[in-house]
């Protein structure tokens, strides 16, 4: 009896490290290899979203609940003519929603705008910059004057 436990006591000595091993081992060849990272700030916009075509207008997402359209406008002036600049904010507390559009002279200074400040810090945040898609074409509203019986 007192052999066995000293083979089986060798045993998991031996095996100890190899199961450490193979448990952090990255040769396996069902080892999880994670996607490139893409670097931001390339002008490529954001990851993964389809990118609009070029236009004068700039969706600018990541900023700061503080940040001013003052600061907004100052910051995308540097690649060119800012037309309109604006934060867009709650409706009730008036607070920053976090995004905001800046709208370029020509589209030439909307794409130097967008690759310029696409990445980089703004008050501190990161912020993207990618041009803004169209606002779908709203329905006008029903007329749902039925009552909840189906009736009229």
């Amino acid at each position: 009896m007192a052999l066995r436990a000293a083979a089986t006591t060798a045993m998991a000595a031996q095996a100890a490290p190899w199961g450490m091993m193979r448990l952090f081992s990255t040769t396996s060849p069902n080892s999880f290899t994670p996607p490139p990272i893409v670097a931001m700030g390339n002008g490529e916009g954001t990851p993964g979203r389809e990118q609009a075509p070029p236009s004068t207008n700039l969706f600018v997402s990541g900023l700061s609940k503080r940040t001013p359209v003052e600061k907004l406008r100052e910051a995308f002036s540097q690649f060119g003519r800012v037309v309109d600049a604006r934060v867009v904010t709650d409706r009730v507390s008036g607070y920053s929603k976090g995004f905001g559009f800046v709208r370029y002279a020509t589209i030439e200074e909307a794409e130097k705008g967008r690759v310029g400040m696409d990445g980089k810090f703004l008050d501190g945040w990161v912020i993207f910059a990618e041009y803004a898609r169209p606002r779908p074409a709203r329905t006008p509203p029903q007329n749902n004057m039925t009552n909840s019986n189906g009736g009229q």
